[in-house]
């Protein structure tokens, strides 16, 4: 499907901003435009028209873009500008496999070296539960679930880890977003994270490491067949 797709349409609502680091909140508001689903994978992201709507020049808004291209939800298409990535099954089958590398490494450190960040874990998965009885959206469920994560990340200690997955957090976000549900029972998504809770509760390095391996494979294969299913229902 080779069609022109549409430019950002002249309704979203992006606000004026002081200069107070501008380009990083230029960066916020196109994050959380796209990531709400306000600028849909495969639009335009004019820079004339986001810096008209926002009261600036056009050099942050592109310094933001070029951001937002290293973080993966953006594109640059020579002589035809930024767009919102689309993002494919291989795409984020690679995107999972790096993850999996990432944090079962992660895991590892934390479980050995640092039991102390257990107790942010466990919060963490409350909140999963209680998003999930209160029937909150995709997004407060996708981003408390890339919460669990980070903390595994930041309790490792290693701050690489952290950093290249701050990188690829908004890519995955995009990624689950896109398919719409990831499990019939939100509580499902909660109850998935508990055996790498346990197995670093126990000390358990090597549980703890299997668990999170077999987790994010998991969401892998489910996230990579569903987007499989809506590229080929697209016939792309």
């Amino acid at each position: 499907m080779n069609r022109e797709t549409p430019a950002l349409s002249e309704g979203y609502p992006f606000l004026p901003l002081s200069r107070d680091g501008l380009v990083d909140r230029v960066a916020h508001s196109l994050v959380s435009a796209i990531l709400s689903g306000a600028i849909a994978p495969g639009d335009r992201l004019a820079e004339s028209q986001i810096a008209r709507q926002m009261d600036l020049s056009r050099a942050p808004v592109r310094e933001a873009l070029r951001l937002l291209e290293s973080s993966g939800l953006v594109e640059y298409r020579t002589n035809r500008g930024f767009f919102v990535r689309v993002i494919s099954a291989s795409s984020i089958s690679d995107l999972y496999e790096l993850r999996i590398i990432i944090e079962t490494a992660a895991v590892r450190r934390l479980t050995e070296f640092n039991p102390d960040a257990l107790s942010s874990l466990r919060a963490q998965l409350a909140e999963l539960h209680r998003l999930a009885d209160e029937g909150a959206d995709m997004m407060s469920h996708v981003s408390a679930d890339m919460q669990f994560h980070r903390l595994i990340c930041e309790g490792s200690g290693n701050q690489r880890f952290l950093q290249v997955f701050d990188q690829i957090s908004n890519e995955t976000k995009l990624g689950l977003l896109v398919i719409g549900r990831l499990y019939d029972d939100p509580h499902r998504m909660a109850e998935t994270h508990e055996p790498i809770l346990d197995a670093i509760a126990a000390g358990d390095a090597d549980a703890a490491e299997a668990a999170i391996d077999y987790h994010i494979r998991v969401a892998k294969d489910m996230v990579t067949e569903h987007i499989l299913k809506q590229q080929e229902a697209a016939g792309t």
